[in-house]
Parts: C-alpha cells; sequence; structure tokens
C-alpha cells in the first residue's frame, strides 16, 4: 500500500515496524460538546484505513485519544454550574453515539488524559532533564528552537511559523514559539500534582505521552485532520523526538477540510452544525458516504445538493444489493460464466488497486458502481445461475463493507407473517387467474402498510410507512 506522507510530501510503501501489524494513533475529539461534521471526516476516513489494512491481512492496534481536561471544558463546566468531568463524560457518550451511527469502529483503546497523568509527567521529566524544557511563571515550557527540526512536519521556516501562529501569550516565556507542556493551576480548575507544582498538561505533550505509552517510541501512522499539522503534530514531534531521540511516527496522513457551501465553517458564519444535527435531518449513512466520496485529502464542499446526491448514491447501491437476494431467490442453479468472473475480477482489483493507492475512496467507489451497473445488467436475464449472483453479492459486499457503507441493510425491519400469507395468497389468485382477488389482496396489504410488486426476480415485499 502505497500512503501519501505528509513528512516528506510525497507516497511511500507501508513498511510496518512489526511484519503483520500496523500501528495507528489517530488524535481524539476534546469533549465539550457534540463533534461536527469537521471532526467526522478523520474518524471515517481512518476507520476506512483501519478496515482496509485489516482486509489486506494486517493485524492493526487503533489508539485514539479523548482529551478530557482542556479549557473549553474547564469554561462549560463553569458556565453551566457542573464539574468537569461530568462535561466530559457526557460528550464522550454523545461522540459515541455519534461514531456509532455512522458505524465507526470503536479504537482498541480510547485513553483519556486525565487517566494518563503518571506517562504525561514522566515525559516532561525527560524532557526537562535534558534542556528542552525549562520551568516560568504559569508552568513548564518546551524550548522550540532547542529542536533543530522544528518545522519539519508543516515544511515552513520557523519565522513564518511564528509570525502565522496563535502563539500563547506569556511574558514568561524565553522565546514566543515555546509552548506549555504543563500550566499552573488557578482557582477553582482542576489540578493534579506534579515536581513543578499543582497544574494540568498542556494540549500537546498530551498525545505524546499516550502514543507513547498504549503503542511505543514510534507509531506506523498518524493521523488527524489537516488544521493539526500545525502546531499541534508538529509539537508533538518535537517534544516526542526529543524526549526518546526516535521518530515519533513514519508515516503521518491528514484529511482536507470541509468547506460549507463554500464557505469555512465558523459560527460566526452561521453555517455551523452538529454531526447530530444533521444526521436528524439525513441520516448518518449518507454523512459517511459524503465523506467518502472523495479523495480524503481533498476538500470537500458540503451542500444540500451534495447530501442529496449521495443519498440518491447510497439508494441504488441498496436497490441493486436488494434485487440480488431477491434474483437469487429465484434464480436456477449453474456455474458462474468466464465473462461474469472476469467482470468480478477486474472490478475487484480495480477497487483494491484504489485504497491500496494512498487509500482512493472515490476511485474505489466508481468501481463499486461500475460493479452495480453490470450486476443490474445480468439480472434482468432471468436464467442467470444462482452462483453467479451469489458471486456478484459476495464482491459487492466486500467492497461495501471496507468502505463501511450500506450497514443498515440487514436493520431493515422482518415483513410480518400476515403480510407474507397474503401475498402467498395473492400469488394463488394470479395463478387461478382471479385477478379480482388478486387486486383485493394487494389494497388490504397496501392498507397494512407494505408495497408489493413483481419484478423480474420475484415477488418484493417493502414497508411504505
Amino acid at each position: 500500500m502505497l500512503i501519501y506522507n505528509t513528512l516528506t510530501r510525497r507516497k511511500e510503501e507501508l513498511k510496518p515496524i512489526n511484519e503483520g501489524t500496523v500501528t495507528v494513533y489517530v488524535c481524539g475529539p476534546t469533549v465539550y460538546n457534540y463533534i461536527h461534521i469537521g471532526n467526522a471526516r478523520p474518524i471515517c476516513v481512518f476507520d476506512v484505513l483501519r478496515r482496509f489494512l485489516e482486509h489486506s491481512g494486517y493485524k492493526v492496534k487503533y489508539v485514539s485519544n479523548f482529551t478530557d481536561v482542556d479549557d473549553k471544558i474547564i469554561n462549560k463546566a463553569n458556565h453551566e454550574g457542573v464539574s468537569s468531568p461530568e462535561v466530559s463524560e457526557k460528550y464522550i457518550g454523545e461522540f459515541l453515539t455519534d461514531a456509532k451511527g455512522l458505524n465507526v469502529r470503536e479504537a482498541d483503546i480510547h485513553p483519556k488524559v486525565t487517566e494518563n497523568m503518571d506517562a504525561i509527567i514522566d515525559i516532561i521529566r525527560k524532557l526537562f532533564d535534558k534542556g528542552y524544557a525549562y520551568e516560568a511563571k504559569g508552568g513548564v515550557y518546551f524550548r522550540a528552537d532547542r529542536f533543530k527540526e522544528y518545522g519539519k512536519l508543516s515544511h515552513m521556516p520557523v519565522e513564518e511559523l511564528q509570525s502565522g501562529a496563535r502563539v500563547e501569550v506569556s511574558g514568561d516565556k524565553e522565546n514566543p514559539m515555546d509552548f506549555a507542556v504543563w500550566k499552573s493551576a488557578k482557582e477553582g480548575e482542576p489540578f493534579w500534582e506534579s515536581p513543578w507544582g499543582k497544574g494540568r498538561p498542556g494540549w500537546h505533550i498530551e498525545c505524546s505521552a499516550m502514543s507513547g505509552h498504549y503503542i511505543g517510541d514510534t507509531v506506523d501512522i498518524h493521523g488527524g485532520g489537516q488544521d493539526l499539522i500545525f502546531p499541534h503534530h508538529e509539537n508533538e514531534i518535537a517534544q516526542s523526538e526529543a524526549a526518546t531521540g526516535k521518530p515519533l511516527a513514519n508515516y503521518w496522513m491528514h484529511n482536507g477540510y470541509i468547506n460549507i457551501d463554500n464557505k469555512k465553517m465558523s459560527k460566526s458564519a452561521g453555517n455551523f452544525f452538529t454531526i447530530r444535527d444533521a444526521a436528524a435531518e439525513y441520516g448518518y449513512e449518507p454523512l459517511r458516504y459524503l465523506l467518502l466520496q472523495a479523495h480524503y485529502r481533498s476538500p470537500i464542499n458540503y451542500s444540500v445538493e451534495l447530501i442529496e446526491s449521495c443519498k440518491a448514491s447510497l439508494e441504488r447501491l441498496y436497490n441493486c444489493r436488494e434485487s440480488i437476494d431477491n434474483a437469487i431467490k429465484n434464480a436456477p442453479q449453474g456455474v458462474v460464466s468466464r465473462e461474469a468472473g472476469k467482470i468480478y475480477e477486474n472490478r475487484r482489483d480495480q477497487f483494491i488497486t484504489a485504497l491500496n493507492d494512498d487509500l482512493n475512496t472515490a476511485d474505489g467507489i466508481a468501481a463499486l458502481f461500475e460493479l452495480t451497473r453490470e450486476l443490474n445488467t445480468m439480472m434482468l436475464d432471468i436464467k442467470t445461475p444462482k452462483e453467479q449472483l451469489e458471486k456478484g453479492a459476495a464482491v459487492f459486499d466486500e467492497m461495501t463493507d471496507i468502505l463501511g457503507i450500506l450497514y443498515n441493510r440487514n436493520k431493515e425491519e422482518a415483513i410480518p407473517p400476515e403480510i407474507t400469507e397474503l401475498a402467498e395468497e395473492r400469488k394463488r389468485a394470479r395463478a387461478a387467474k382471479d385477478f379480482a382477488l388478486a387486486d383485493s389482496i394487494r389494497e388490504k396489504i397496501t392498507a397494512l402498510g407494505y408495497k408489493i410488486e413483481e419484478t423480474r426476480q420475484g415477488t418484493k415485499i417493502t414497508s411504505i410507512n
């Protein structure tokens, strides 16, 4: 598999540290609110990466953290008159609800900052002992200029980073680019004991400590949104590599931004919305599909037209898969034709090749729709053998399972026995050419909330409620 490495700015062949196992660390949310669509893109993208790596035969150790102590959490708690842990635990639960709705599998490990203070203090102590960190009023800071490769991920000179960064204001820092690894406790804030007094960790040190603790000094793949390249991931690299002398990650993957109707999403622009709100209107699955229909490094311009297009695309896929099931029930026995076998082989290769090329889900989805078109054509012939349709269904399911879509297919409401019995009664009436009775049974089925229709593949019953 080729992965575009943000660090080297080129595609590189994936070569895990330990053969057969890939370690992945993805920066998780700061849990003070519901996630928005920008937060959802990395969790869906890296969920597909995980699925594809496992499909390719790798074992995957997938770690994604929760930042459960932060200024935003503290402010939210103060505003609502509750404790910070109450806020963070609530929104961890809400995150997991949204992730499940998007069919994102839970990480193997979801470490929390508050549960890893020993690891955080340990790495700060190493930085302090090596002269990379110093104590000043307000906490402990990292000396950015002492790490000679600072800026290597964002590929910008330190001077430009300094002028463009949201530099933390403090007259006690040695250099404007220095950043906090430990913040002294303020009145009314949660704190932990440390060699530098009561306080809590800075944002960047958390992931350095947790990736090291749960995976090791070097991670195979470190991922997140493009907005994390600087300062978060740049600072992670500086801290971790200064402490261990080893690369923090061998491959850095970053997904692109999402705009809303050609504008950057922001509360001030009035175009900010949560995944929960969008799912209430459109459903979770169209949102997942939207986040995968473009290459992960490309920007996405969210619009009503695009989400409606995604819903239509999913409907086409669902219709094809349902038609295959119906066709299989009534298909004759027989072998897979040489032509069909070649079609399946070519489409599968096309799909796998696309995802092996830097997780190109856009081209992968194109292969899936080519297969859909070809399966629909096969099903026009009622003589198409059952075995051939089953083989096509298996390739179709292989693709959709890797993408994590069509996950509501097996959740459809079962057709009640009463409706099934009426359908059989109608079938007998039609066979006896008693069409008046057949029509009255159809009307009864409709009145009960179901639609019955005859297709080339046999009788099809669906709920209309």
